[in-house]
């Protein structure tokens, strides 16, 4: 199948987003340029595993290059821009750092036809694949990301202390509570 590949080189803005309340949200990344804005969705797990991994891959760039942390981040707390309209569903995740341009590279791709196929097309330039969005970003904009991403995982609904499954506002059957309700009280 004829692939579409969504390429960003620096955006204006690169982020996650939610749609949604607590409970029911469903997850983007967004890139942005003067052009076009492209969103596609993924979820709170793909979020929060993306995030660790590019906290590692800037680590260890840092650590290699001698790149330092900037100590003051631009927070980005604006909304998703508009139109948000998903262009697929995200099933595999590509990170990598290029030496030459000193920037990182994100891609998100849509399902492939087999595990193989993913993996041969993910962070390749083939014109045969499943659709990608991939982004090249600098450092200081992949802090930025990566504050953005915990602020809106850590937005969702707060964990039962007991099974650390998240609680409704009406509470939830909480496995270690051997299937009793448990009634919380939360502050939303």
């Amino acid at each position: 199948m004829s692939r579409q590949l969504f390429f960003f080189d620096q955006p204006r803005r690169f982020v996650v987003g939610t749609v949604g309340q607590p409970g029911e949200r469903v997850f983007f990344l967004q890139a942005c340029d003067d052009a076009r804005t492209v969103s596609v969705a993924l979820e709170k797990s793909q979020v929060a595993v993306l995030t660790e991994r590019l906290e590692q891959l800037l680590d260890e760039v840092g650590t290699r290059s001698g790149i330092e942390a900037a100590d003051e981040i631009a927070a980005d707390t604006d909304p998703l821009e508009n139109p948000v309209e998903e262009e697929f569903r995200v099933a595999a995740m590509g990170l990598a750092y290029d030496a030459d341009s000193g920037l990182i590279i994100i891609e998100a791709q849509a399902p492939a036809e087999s595990v193989e196929a993913a993996e041969a097309t993910l962070l390749e330039d083939t014109e045969e694949g499943p659709d990608a969005l991939r982004v090249r970003i600098a450092h200081g904009a992949a802090l930025s990301f990566i504050e953005r991403a915990r602020r809106v995982v850590a937005a969702g609904r707060p964990p039962c202390p007991l099974c650390n499954q998240p609680l409704d506002a009406d509470g939830h059957v909480c496995p270690r509570q051997n299937g009793y309700h448990r009634q919380v009280q939360l502050e939303l």
